[in-house]
């Protein structure tokens, strides 16, 4: 690590000291960089502690905090572990570590999303109310109900066409696609191997980060709304026998 960063380099190599672990027979502290640290994160609320109370390894994050906040967009942890000049391993046990002292201290009001082995700084849902008052506007009440429907399509069929969208909604798109493309909620990821080789649709990790997502793999199963659909017919149904 650079010299303006006050650390002895010798002090934290390659995975070490940040996995301990107590020894229950006489109560020491046994370092064994072998440990996992979701492992050391269950053991006791003790070893936590230990763990961050360590003034080398508060350094370490209070670095990657402003790297974040600096950054503003998701860092890969190839770029932080070359910054600290560390390896890739032990960046990834630090950010680690780091977004579950976010997740327990309820008096912070960001967290650290990882999205697709990136990381960035994002503020945690149960305050969106608050900021909505200060910004005004939520990006999901700024888009039409047309533009949602298409991103719900683009969601769950992408790469997808701009005719296979309008197939399915039974209507021009182009409206819509055109305010995904410019509020960055979506992007070209390429051409479709057919006559006339249109351009593929597909989600940002900006969608994920808006709708706090970490991965495709979040969004709900499309078997809940075919369900929930069915249930809402079968509702009207049975009120609509009611009035006879």
């Amino acid at each position: 690590m650079n010299e303006h960063t006050n650390l002895n380099h010798e002090d934290v190599e390659v995975n070490d000291k940040i996995l301990s672990r107590v020894n229950k027979e006489d109560g020491s502290i046994d370092i064994d960089p072998r440990n996992k640290i979701e492992e050391v994160l269950q053991e006791s609320e003790h070893q936590l502690n230990y763990l961050i109370d360590e003034s080398k390894y508060e350094r370490y994050f209070s670095i990657i905090e402003s790297l974040l906040y600096v950054t503003g967009d998701p860092l890969e942890v190839d770029t932080i572990a070359s910054i600290l000049e560390c390896s890739v391993e032990f960046a990834t046990e630090l950010l680690k570590v780091l977004e579950k002292v976010y997740e327990r201290d309820e008096s912070r009001g960001i967290k650290l999303i990882c999205i697709n082995k990136a990381y960035q700084l994002g503020t945690k849902p149960i305050n969106s109310d608050y900021l909505q008052m200060l910004l005004k506007t939520n990006i999901r009440q700024s888009l039409s109900r047309a533009a949602l429907e298409t991103l719900s399509i683009i969601a769950y069929k992408q790469p997808i066409t701009r005719i296979e969208i309008e197939d399915i909604r039974g209507v021009k798109s182009d409206r819509a696609i055109s305010t995904l493309v410019e509020k960055g909620l979506i992007k070209e990821s390429g051409k479709k191997s057919v006559i006339g080789r249109p351009n593929l649709y597909a989600t940002t990790d900006e969608f994920l980060k808006h709708f706090d997502f970490t991965s495709l793999g979040e969004l709900p199963s499309l078997d809940n709304f075919i369900e929930d659909e069915e249930l809402v017919e079968l509702e009207e149904k049975d009120i609509e026998e009611k009035k006879f």
